[in-house]
C-alpha cells in the first residue's frame, strides 16, 4: 500500500505534499480558475478594531426592524414551519416572485410574469448560472472597465474571454462597445452577452447615461449579443433623476438580476433572475440543477416582511444614511485629497473610484494604508486585465461618518507620498 493511503514514514509535511501531488491531477482546468475575490482577500484585516476599513461594500444592517423581523420568523417558525423547512419549488415560492414583480415595478419595469423570475441564491448565483447555460470555455463576454470582481471571477471560472469595454463618467461608451464588437468579429470571437451594471456601478459608483441606455441595447441586438443587467444598487438613489433600467424596454433581450441583499439584508442570500420566456426553462433547469430549491424560510420570511413591514420607506431611510455617508466622504477627498488625484461623485449606492497620477500601481500601496491605519481595494482586482491600476475603490456604506473622514485623513498622505515617488507634483 503506498504512503498516500495507508501508512508513512517520513514528516507531515513530505505526506501531506504527496497528497496533494497525487491529487493534483484530478482537478479539473476549470478550478485552476477559481480564484478568491480581491475583497475576500482585506476581510479579515478590516475585523482588526484598530483600523478605519473603507474596503467592503456591506449594507448598514444596524437601520433594520430587528425586533420586528425575529417576531416575525419566530411566527413563521410556529405557524408555518413544515412549509418554511421543507424543500421548495426550484424556481422559488409563487408568493415571492408576485412580489418581486411589485419591488421592480417601484423602478419601471412592468408587465413582468411572476413565471418568468427564477429565486437565485443571491445575484451571484444567477451570473453563475448564466455562465454555465450561455458559455462554453473560449467563449467572449463583454463587461465595463471597471467591473465587479465577483463576476470577473464567475467568469474565469468557466474558462470564458472577458474583453473589457471603455467607460467614462457617463457609463459604457457605445462607440467603443461597437468598435470592439466588430473587431472581435473579425478575430472570430464568439460573443455570449454583455454583462453590465447600469446604476451606481461596482466599482466605480457611475450610472450609465439615459440617452445611452437605448443605444447600447440597439447595438446588441443587431448583433445578437444578450445582455446580463445587474441592479442590486438600483434602488439606492439619492440624487439625481430616476432612469429605467434596459430590462424595461428591451425585455426579450435583457436577463435582469436584483437582490435583496442591498435593499434588506444580505444573509438571507436571496436574489432573484428575470429570464425571456424562450430561455426560462434551460436557465431555471440549470439553476435547479445547482441549488435544487432556494432556502424556502428565507423566500417567506421576506414574504412576510414585504407584506408586513413599510419596506419602501425602509429604502428611504438607507437612501438617507447613504447620502450624507457619500457626502461625508466625498467632503473628506475634497479637504484632504492631493489635487492631482480624482474621483467619482455618485448620485447612488456604496461606492466611490478614485484615480491617481498614471504610473501608480496601487495594489503596492496596500500594504502602506495598512500601516497607516486603512484598507481599500486596490483597483486591479476590478479589471480582467493583469496590468497595474492606478485607481482604487473606496465603500462609504457601513462606516459612520467620523470614521469615514478619519479614514481618508489616514490614506491621504499615503497617495501623496507615491505621487510625489512618481515625480509628479
Amino acid at each position: 500500500m503506498s504512503s498516500i493511503t495507508g501508512p508513512a514514514t517520513g514528516s507531515e509535511t513530505e505526506i501531506a505534499f504527496e497528497r496533494a501531488a497525487a491529487h493534483e491531477s484530478l482537478f479539473s482546468e476549470r478550478a485552476a480558475h477559481i480564484k478568491q475575490s480581491a475583497v475576500r482577500d482585506v476581510f479579515e484585516l478590516s475585523l482588526d478594531p484598530s483600523l478605519v476599513s473603507l474596503a467592503g461594500g456591506n449594507p448598514y444592517l444596524q437601520s433594520l426592524p430587528l425586533d420586528k423581523l425575529a417576531a416575525m420568523a419566530s411566527e413563521l417558525i410556529t405557524n408555518e414551519g413544515m412549509t418554511a423547512l421543507q424543500y421548495g419549488s426550484g424556481a422559488g415560492t409563487q408568493e415571492l416572485r408576485a412580489q418581486i414583480c411589485e419591488v421592480m415595478a417601484e423602478e419601471g419595469i412592468t408587465g413582468v410574469d411572476p413565471d418568468n423570475i427564477v429565486i437565485t441564491t443571491g445575484s451571484q448565483a444567477a451570473q453563475d448560472v448564466a455562465c454555465k447555460v450561455f458559455c462554453n470555455p473560449g467563449d467572449t463576454v463583454l463587461c465595463e472597465d471597471p467591473t465587479y470582481v465577483g463576476a470577473l471571477n464567475t467568469f474565469e471560472a468557466y474558462q470564458v474571454r472577458t474583453e473589457p469595454i471603455a467607460t467614462d463618467e457617463h457609463g459604457l461608451i457605445p462607440a467603443a462597445l461597437g468598435q470592439r464588437i466588430s473587431e472581435l468579429r473579425a478575430d472570430g470571437a464568439r460573443i455570449k452577452f454583455l454583462y453590465t451594471i447600469p446604476n451606481f456601478n461596482n466599482p466605480s459608483g457611475i450610472t450609465l447615461a439615459a440617452e445611452r441606455r437605448s443605444e447600447i441595447a440597439e447595438i446588441c441586438v443587431a448583433e445578437n449579443i444578450l445582455i446580463l443587467e445587474d441592479n442590486p444598487y438600483g434602488m439606492l438613489r439619492y440624487t439625481g433623476e430616476h432612469i429605467k433600467p434596459l430590462r424595461a424596454d428591451y425585455p426579450d433581450h435583457v436577463i435582469y438580476m436584483g437582490s435583496f441583499s442591498k435593499i434588506l439584508a444580505p444573509g438571507l442570500r436571496i436574489g432573484w433572475a428575470v429570464v425571456p420566456t424562450h430561455m426560462y426553462r434551460r436557465f431555471y433547469l440549470a439553476a435547479e440543477a445547482v441549488t435544487l430549491c432556494p432556502a424556502t424560510f428565507n423566500q417567506m420570511l421576506i414574504s412576510k416582511y414585504l407584506k408586513g413591514h413599510d419596506w419602501r420607506g425602509q429604502i428611504q431611510t438607507y437612501r438617507e444614511l447613504y447620502a450624507a455617508r457619500c457626502s461625508a466622504m466625498l467632503e473628506a477627498l475634497d479637504e484632504f485629497m492631493p489635487e492631482t488625484v480624482s474621483y467619482t461623485r455618485p448620485e447612488g449606492g456604496f461606492f466611490i473610484w478614485v484615480t491617481l497620477p498614471e504610473g501608480i500601481d496601487t495594489y503596492e500601496l496596500l500594504a502602506k494604508g495598512i500601516e497607516a491605519g486603512v484598507v481599500f481595494i486596490p483597483g486591479a482586482a476590478f479589471s480582467p486585465s493583469d496590468a497595474p491600476s492606478n485607481q482604487l475603490r473606496l465603500a462609504f456604506s457601513a462606516v459612520p461618518e467620523e470614521k469615514i473622514r478619519e479614514g481618508v485623513k489616514r490614506l491621504a498622505p499615503v497617495l501623496a507620498r507615491a505621487i510625489a515617488e512618481n515625480g509628479v507634483r
